[in-house]
């Protein structure tokens, strides 16, 4: 008689695992006379040192004639110190073995930069270097706005970023600033002058409200001492900016059809505005995010991709900033399958609001999130990265801590209650951008609302009712 066979010895795939645990030492805090904070964590397994400095310098305090501005600001800060110009910096920085890159977004400029830890006071005499004396020469200037321009006609011509784009002005109003491109628009940036930068650095680029941030083989004692030698010459306060109002729901749904002649494809958008950044009810978005359509197991992945065939992918997700956040549902499909799809995506949506996850898709979700969440934190700039949103949006120092603890007490209840508490899909907005001629009839008789038809340049076409 012949052995069993081992591999018909299950039926189905293995169980997984319990999630292995995950310890991170404390995050201590520090605060100098002039603002200044100072995040440190010791990590002496690694040999390395890596930091940011996270100004209060985002694009929303950026004039609002003037969009843009913060993001090219950042773009030009290593282009030249009154010591050292452009090239001579790269070169100081190549011979440290340091990269430093500078990323400007919505709440924040963060320099950001790794190096050997025996290394750390030369890189960190640089890092004071551009701070307190950056330059912004005027053909680095004009160097960095071609590529600003260039950047902002290559994002009006893919379809994703189009429809994206014309989510946000379609939500938020021309007053607000994430009505503009993050980079700003064409006209704002070529009216940006070298004197405008100069400014703008001088009024934000200053220790008031920013975060020094520092992880390695280094106590926090090391830490404050270090951001003590060599930020002492770095001083002043930032400009007080009036408070960026949160935008509402519209009492009726905005529907916007950007016209894209012959486009065989269509970009679907459905979005809405979300709660700013918050640790409260965060848990119950991720894990309840994650069944709607953040992952490949998703509802709305399930619905159209793999039982109607539609799409590659749909994905659905919660961009949370420090004032107004957006959730929306995207996916891209053939044109003649437009009408079908955007219905399917509305139809997984009114029904996951209405009756809620269930138990095997949040325990899924659940286990995932909190399987993976050590990846994020696996390396030194990693850990740099997540200190600096503790501090960008005012969350408490043991966030990280008590994360997964977090996630895995959501319950099918608390998401239900959470997500219906902020999502309508009644008042969601619709932005498609396709082919009008194909799709603005179709679109109409789904009686969504009065359709809005723009120009692939953002201008309005014509609406209809």
């Amino acid at each position: 008689m012949s052995s069993p066979d081992p591999l018909r010895r299950h039926a189905g795939p293995p169980e997984p695992g319990a999630i292995r645990p995950f310890h991170l030492p404390p995050v201590v805090s520090h605060s100098r006379g002039d603002g200044l904070r100072v995040l440190s964590l010791t990590r002496p397994e690694i040999p390395l040192a890596s930091g940011c400095i996270v100004l209060d310098a985002g694009e929303t305090t950026a004039p609002a004639d003037r969009g843009g501005l913060a993001v090219l600001a950042g773009d030009i800060l290593t282009g030249g110190t009154e010591s050292r110009n452009a090239a001579e910096l790269a070169e100081a920085l190549e011979r440290l073995g340091v990269s430093l890159r500078v990323s400007t977004g919505w709440d924040a400029t963060t320099m950001s930069f790794t190096t050997l830890a025996d290394r750390l006071d030369d890189t960190l005499e640089v890092v004071a270097e551009v701070l307190e004396s950056a330059v912004f020469p005027e053909a680095e200037v004009e160097r960095v706005r071609r590529q600003r321009l260039a950047a902002i006609r290559q994002r009006r011509m893919d379809p994703g970023q189009l429809a994206s784009d014309e989510l946000n002005r379609t939500l938020f109003s021309p007053e607000h600033p994430y009505h503009r491109g993050l980079s700003g628009e064409t006209e704002s940036v070529e009216a940006i002058q070298r004197s405008e930068v100069v400014s703008f650095a001088h009024r934000r680029y200053r220790p008031d409200r920013a975060g020094f941030i520092l992880v390695g083989d280094l106590a926090a004692e090391q830490v404050q001492e270090a951001a003590e030698r060599h930020l002492e010459r770095w001083t002043g306060q930032v400009d007080t900016l009036p408070e960026i109002s949160e935008e509402k729901l519209p009492e009726a749904r905005p529907v916007v059809l950007v016209h894209r002649p012959g486009a065989v494809q269509s970009e679907i958008r459905i979005g809405q505005v979300g709660p700013a950044r918050s640790l409260e009810g965060e848990a119950e978005l991720d894990v309840g995010n994650a069944v709607l359509g953040g992952s490949f197991t998703s509802r709305l992945n399930l619905n159209l991709r793999e039982k109607h065939g539609f799409t590659y992918g749909v994905r659905s997700g919660f961009a949370r900033r420090r004032h107004s956040g957006l959730f929306s549902i995207g996916t891209a499909v053939q044109t003649e399958v437009t009408m079908a799809a955007l219905q399917e995506a509305f139809f997984e949506f009114r029904r996951y609001l209405a009756h809620g996850p269930d138990a095997d898709e949040v325990r899924q979700a659940r286990d995932y999130l909190a399987g993976v969440f050590p990846l994020r934190m696996e390396t030194a700039p990693q850990l740099a990265a997540r200190m600096a949103e503790l501090h960008i949006f005012g969350l408490p120092l043991e966030y990280h801590h008590g994360y997964r603890e977090r996630i895995r007490a959501v319950t099918t209840e608390s998401i239900h209650r959470v997500l219906g508490s902020i999502l309508d899909p009644e008042r969601c907005a619709v932005v498609i951008a396709g082919d009008a001629d194909e799709l603005q009839a179709p679109l109409e008789a789904l009686g969504l609302g009065e359709v809005e038809v723009r120009s692939g340049d953002g201008a309005t076409a014509g609406v209809s009712s």
